[in-house]
């Protein structure tokens, strides 16, 4: 009985699939379609790292970054460049500071 994923995978997987005496059937997203799985990925990959607190975990959170930001045409040190120009500006989230409310 087949199992359905729907579901982006890392490029090596079908091969640790097929290693495995499997037979994946895959199709390559393209367009909005690769969009919407890359926006899915990162949020299936947040919520492993929130439940498992897994530093792996986190490098997936970082691979499917580098890989919308790909999609969208941005170089990992053009995002890298962006993260730092931001933290030089307005910080980072180092401090752990919340914003409980501010009086107008």
């Amino acid at each position: 009985m087949p199992i359905s994923y729907n579901k982006l995978v890392r490029d090596g997987i079908p091969n640790i699939i097929r290693r495995d005496g499997k037979t994946p059937h895959t199709h390559i997203a393209q367009g909005s379609e690769l969009e919407s799985a890359l926006l899915e990925k990162l949020l299936e990959e947040v919520l492993e790292f929130q439940q498992s607190k897994d530093p792996s975990e986190l490098a997936d959170v970082q691979e499917v970054v580098y890989a919308i930001a790909s999609f969208y045409g941005i170089k990992p040190q053009e995002l890298d460049a962006k993260r730092k120009q931001k933290a030089d500006e307005r910080g980072a989230f180092s401090q752990g500071i919340i914003l409980d409310y501010v009086d107008e």
